[in-house]
């Protein structure tokens, strides 16, 4: 199991690694994390829902994802509640204090999900959540020490040297751990380190003397890492603002409080010709922008209103006026309409709310889920496979000019009469070759032609070939039993 000094040290991404590195050695690798908090979700084949992450993670492995290797997902609904799915289905929402009280409850259904994938492996690679030392949270904690003690999971525990004080972090979180927990951390990773390896050779052994735990290695940071997805927000609001790139097809995406499968921008931000720019409330939205594109969004209601708060509708009527184009994806598209209608009351008290009106549809919230992979071809009649993920229908006279046509016939999302606003609720879009040249193309840009898809493949390929330089993994192999 690997665990983290705290959040975003870099874990999925280890795991990432060291799936493929051990897959290619021609194990049985699953990943799997017990519980994960993100807005950022895949399909599984058998129609459930599970971190993004580890679906990466089971791509880096060779294997399909299933709902076994994230059996709980909390997707943040608000400051302090979020929803619980469990083994890939949603089992209703929970405040903070109220989760605290109803986890332990859900670690039979993860020792069942790690039994599955278990009796199907060589090699579990289990990875932990936020910070090993939150021992304020330990007494029904199932992500980290918890999990590692009922399954008796050996870990290794990861400390990220980029955000300063990885000594203090590694050590320090072995003097506040219950002396049983920290009897199962067998040794430590140091992770982004930048620089000269040997100028922290004497820090390494400092550590392993203040914990008596092995150094599995220093990994020092690697370009590839920004290929991969990655797992949640957290990551959008570390990122520097980016300096404008003249010369490029400017595309802005407003950024709310409850974005949701975000990584829909990660191929177009790969395109050369292509400057994605991250607009955040305080900001206007750029007048050059040829395309505004409203991702997806795990609480449609208050991300609207968000977005009213922060002027961005007044940018998007400008928009408009100087003959831009507007794309909403699956929230993006809700919000688009002229209303939206929450009569069970899944995103706060049961009303029908006035959406941005550059759509003519409206859309119903709903309690059930649509999980689906899905294929299909656009309206230009170029080809695509994602998948949708929503609570929600939406209805109206714009969906009599489909944004897409779906396998078997089915008509999908909207276009406005004067074809310059578009909304639909799939997912991985710009994934698809073809599709982002078309998208590039219509908005006068020319795509790179590079693969998306063959490019992750390589991240995947650099960063395990990366680990093994770096890491001492037959070590691993033999922590393992």
């Amino acid at each position: 199991m690997f665990q983290g000094t705290g959040s975003d040290v870099g874990k999925s991404l280890i795991v990432a690694g060291l799936a493929r590195a051990f897959a290619d050695r021609g194990l049985r690798v699953r990943p799997f994390k017990p519980q994960n908090m993100s807005n950022n979700a895949a399909v599984t084949a058998e129609g459930g829902e599970i971190g993004r992450a580890q679906a990466l993670q089971a791509r880096a492995a060779r294997v399909a994802p299933t709902v076994d290797m994230n059996p709980v997902l909390l997707k943040p609904q608000s400051e302090i509640g979020a929803q619980v799915v469990l083994q890939g289905r949603v089992v209703g929402n929970a405040g903070a204090s109220e989760w605290q009280q109803r986890k332990a409850g859900l670690l039979p259904a993860v020792l069942e999900s790690f039994a599955r994938l278990r009796a199907d492996a060589d090699l579990v690679l289990v990875e932990g959540a936020g910070s090993a030392s939150e021992v304020n949270l330990r007494r029904n904690d199932i992500a980290n020490m918890g999990f590692a003690r009922a399954a008796d999971a050996p870990v290794i525990l990861i400390g990220d040297i980029d955000r300063g004080g990885v000594i203090a972090s590694l050590v320090g979180t072995r003097a506040v751990l219950d002396p049983a927990d920290a009897a199962l951390i067998r040794g430590f990773i140091v992770n982004r380190f930048r620089g000269d390896p040997a100028l922290f050779r004497e820090g390494m052994t400092l550590i392993a003397e203040r914990t008596s735990w092995a150094p599995v290695g220093l990994v020092p940071f690697t370009e590839a890492a920004r290929r991969l997805p990655a797992e949640d927000a957290l990551a959008l609001s570390r990122a520097p603002a980016a300096a404008p790139r003249p010369g490029t097809l400017r595309i802005a995406v407003p950024i709310l409080p409850h974005i949701a499968n975000f990584d829909d921008l990660d191929p177009l931000a790969a395109e050369p010709a292509v400057d994605l720019v991250h607009v955040r409330p305080g900001a206007a939205l750029p007048g050059d922008a040829a395309l505004v594109l409203l991702p997806g969004s795990k609480s449609t209601l208050a991300d609207l209103a968000a977005l009213r708060a922060a002027g961005f509708d007044i940018d998007l009527a400008a928009h408009l006026r100087r003959g831009g184009r507007i794309l909403g994806l699956c929230g993006g598209y809700q919000m688009l309409g002229r209303s939206v209608a929450d009569p069970a009351g899944l995103e706060g008290p049961p009303g029908t709310h006035p959406g941005l009106g550059l759509l003519d549809v409206a859309t119903e919230l709903a309690c059930e889920k649509r999980l689906e992979a899905v294929t299909g071809r656009t309206a230009d009649g170029v080809p695509f496979a994602g998948y949708e993920m929503h609570m929600g229908r939406t209805r109206g006279p714009d969906c009599a000019r489909p944004f897409a046509t779906l396998a078997g016939g089915r008509p999908e999302g909207a276009r406005s009469a004067d074809g310059r606003v578009f909304g639909t609720y799939v997912h991985g879009l710009f994934a698809g070759d073809a599709q982002r040249a078309a998208w590039l193309a219509r908005l006068g840009a020319a795509a790179s032609g590079a693969s998306y898809e063959a490019g992750v493949e390589l991240a995947l390929d650099t960063i395990a070939r990366h680990l093994e330089v770096h890491l001492d993994l037959d070590l691993l192999l033999a922590l393992s039993r």
